[in-house]
């Protein structure tokens, strides 16, 4: 099977790497040369600077890890063309030309594989599981926080030219730290109203925002708050469940899920497989889009999970601008 990876920055390597590990070597690259990683590992492998001319190379599957604003500028040609796509998240920067992105993976019966990598995490599985179980009864509210420090997630390149620091690329930190709105939605459905408070507080000398907070009421009656940052030193991601009979706890740091029951004296643990690592989510993510692609699954996040996860990474930003509570599917579908 032929691959063709749209964009050669961290996640892409990434990917490139664990398509090797999996034993993958049909792997054609899409690049501009604007990525500050060498390019040793890449030697030997087919390059083509021009998009229309990489898809006649025919790839049965394109991943599109090229900045966020020009996902789509990718990802909606290689929808028409037939290739199945791994789509790293969020989706794009806007909701302009996302229905043309559904309608090219309609019309064209391929597959999409959204890039939130957590929902492969074995602490957030088992979370799903409890949940599903009524472990803690009916659950009542639910608290994220995901805080990482900006100048450490790349360091090998200057912070402020990153995706992630830059408007025009589709960076801030509600978009590229938008995991907690993705699987908050897997594990207790859509969200039905939201407020936020978003700003650049620190010193970073960025255009987009680097602190955000965010309160969410759940179609389901839960309700929960997400904080995220660009400036926590060290990084923070962990999740706090409360029940009508219990309590959950994740946190990412050393990857346990832990389950008070009601009536118990002790917590229950769930601990990371022997050897886990960070990249073993990727791998998993990789897995499933392989085993997409034979016909054996369907996607564990889907092209339509994508978008109502950026209707609500949108819905945040519009919420924080606007000073007013927002319904994120009223929002974006207004008439």
């Amino acid at each position: 099977m032929k691959f063709l990876i749209a964009g050669l920055g961290s996640i892409g390597r990434r990917h490139f790497r664990n398509l090797l590990a999996l034993g993958e070597r049909d792997i054609l690259l899409y690049r501009t040369n604007r990525s500050t990683l060498p390019d040793d590992e890449l030697q030997g492998f087919p390059v083509e600077t021009d998009f229309e001319k990489a898809l006649q190379h025919r790839p049965q599957a394109v991943i599109v890890s090229n900045p966020t604003a020009l996902h789509l500028q990718v990802a909606i040609p290689a929808a028409r063309a037939g290739c199945h796509l791994l789509l790293e998240k969020p989706i794009s920067h806007t909701i302009d030309g996302v229905d043309e992105l559904a309608h090219a993976v309609q019309n064209s019966g391929v597959q999409v594989l959204v890039g939130f990598q957590f929902r492969f995490h074995p602490g957030l599985r088992q979370i799903a599981q409890w949940l599903a179980q009524r472990a803690i009864g009916r659950p009542l509210s639910v608290r994220a926080v995901y805080a990482e420090y900006l100048p450490g997630m790349h360091p090998w390149e200057d912070y402020r030219l990153s995706y992630s620091a830059r408007a025009d690329m589709g960076g801030g930190v509600v978009r590229t730290l938008c995991h907690p709105l993705d699987y908050l939605r897997w594990l207790f459905g859509e969200v039905d109203e939201l407020w936020a408070f978003t700003e650049c507080l620190n010193d970073f000398e960025l255009d987009v925002e680097d602190t955000a907070e965010i309160g969410l009421k759940f179609e389901s009656g839960v309700i929960g708050s997400v904080h995220l940052d660009y400036n926590r030193q060290p990084p923070r991601h962990d999740l706090e469940i409360t029940g009508t009979e219990g309590v959950i706890l994740w946190d990412n740091a050393d990857g346990r899920a832990r389950l008070y029951r009601a009536g118990n004296t002790d917590w229950e643990t769930s601990e990371l497989p022997a050897g886990f690592e960070r990249n073993d989510l990727f791998l998993a993510e990789m897995r499933s889009f392989l085993s997409v692609l034979r016909g054996e699954k369907k996607p564990v996040c889907d092209l339509d999970d994508g978008i109502r996860s950026l209707e609500v990474t949108l819905a945040v930003e519009a919420a924080s601008r606007q000073g007013r509570v927002i319904k994120p599917r009223e929002y974006f579908h207004a008439g």
